[in-house]
């Protein structure tokens, strides 16, 4: 399967706060918070969503087409991908702006406070998928956080192109319109979100979980250390529990990392609980390390997580994939 990833390409700079946000805030003051975090620790990594996904699926031995914006900075971080298994060859190039920014602290209850400085980003609506698709036919779209006008035009050309696409509208659902959101989703083969994301998205778009059903494939619920859930209209929910004991270094990227896994194994043929357990070993591959592209993917070590957690078959399955050793 040939997967174009659409999203942000960014640095992350993440820091560590030793305490607890929840202990700095005071009830009766949070209409005029003025806070300041002495943290203990700043991370300069590789990021932004759609970097991270395809950085995922070409470890996993796919051949991810990249489709961002990226400003002149981005040279050293594009030789980084290729030698990753990522093709680099439909990223957009600004001539004015940095490569996108995201700024993260974590406190030691793995709460996060975060900003993003879009730069290049808020060009990658003058990407032309159909310029992509006639360089490398494409079997499916991952549209993922990126700039909003970005998302709707990569999501309308995939259906003008009757090419396959995945929603993952994640982290931009706050800046989305009820309108834009119903455009992203509706007709989605796959819907990814997590479990706050899901709420917002129905209260976004204004409708039921059984509407969301109605107009997608697939609705992907990442479920955090209660693993996945996994719903198709008319059928029962499809439920898979995270690896246990992780130990928790930096939880930035694990979202990106499950649907790695995930669409790997779909793209292999697996069934999706296979791919969902695939996607959960990715998952705890990312959380005990810091920085969303600091893990390596050795096959013989996911195997065996796959294997104490999952079972035999789910070992088989992906054992029988080519590279892989059950």
């Amino acid at each position: 399967m040939r997967i174009a990833v659409t999203g942000s390409i960014a640095t992350d700079h993440l820091m560590a706060f030793p305490g607890r946000f929840v202990d700095q805030l005071l009830p009766d003051q949070l209409a005029h918070v003025s806070l300041s975090f002495l943290v203990d620790t700043l991370q300069v990594r590789r990021g932004g969503v759609a970097a991270n996904i395809a950085f995922g699926l070409g470890s996993l031995g796919l051949d991810p087409l990249l489709v961002g914006a990226v400003g002149p900075d981005f040279a050293e971080y594009e030789v980084w991908l290729k030698e990753h298994g990522v093709d680099t060859g439909s990223v957009y190039v600004s001539c004015e702006h940095q490569t996108a920014r995201f700024m993260c602290m974590t406190d030691q209850d793995t709460n996060q406070i975060a900003a993003f400085y879009a730069g290049a980003m808020a060009e990658a609506g003058h990407i032309d998928l159909r310029a992509v698709h006639d360089r490398a036919p494409l079997d499916l779209v991952l549209v993922s956080p990126n700039d909003p006008g970005a998302m709707v035009r990569h999501t309308e050309q995939a259906r003008d192109l009757d090419i396959d696409f995945a929603a993952d509208p994640s982290q931009q659902l706050a800046r989305l319109t009820g309108e834009e959101v119903r455009s992203l989703v509706t007709g989605a083969r796959w819907l990814f979100t997590n479990e706050y994301e899901s709420a917002l998205l129905r209260e976004r778009a204004g409708w039921s979980h059984r509407e969301v059903l109605d107009r997608v494939g697939t609705w992907v619920t990442t479920l955090g250390a209660q693993g996945v859930r996994i719903d198709r209209r008319g059928e029962p929910a499809v439920t898979v529990g995270a690896v246990p004991g992780v130990r928790a270094e930096d939880p930035t990227g694990v979202g990106d990392a499950f649907r790695s896994g995930f669409l790997a194994a779909v793209g292999w043929g697996l069934p999706l609980e296979t791919a969902a357990q695939l996607g959960c070993a990715m998952s705890a591959l990312v959380l005990a390390t810091v920085g969303s592209q600091a893990y390596e993917v050795r096959p013989e070590a996911v195997l065996a997580t796959v294997r104490t957690v999952y079972g035999e078959r789910a070992a088989g399955l992906l054992g029988a994939k080519p590279g892989w050793a059950a």
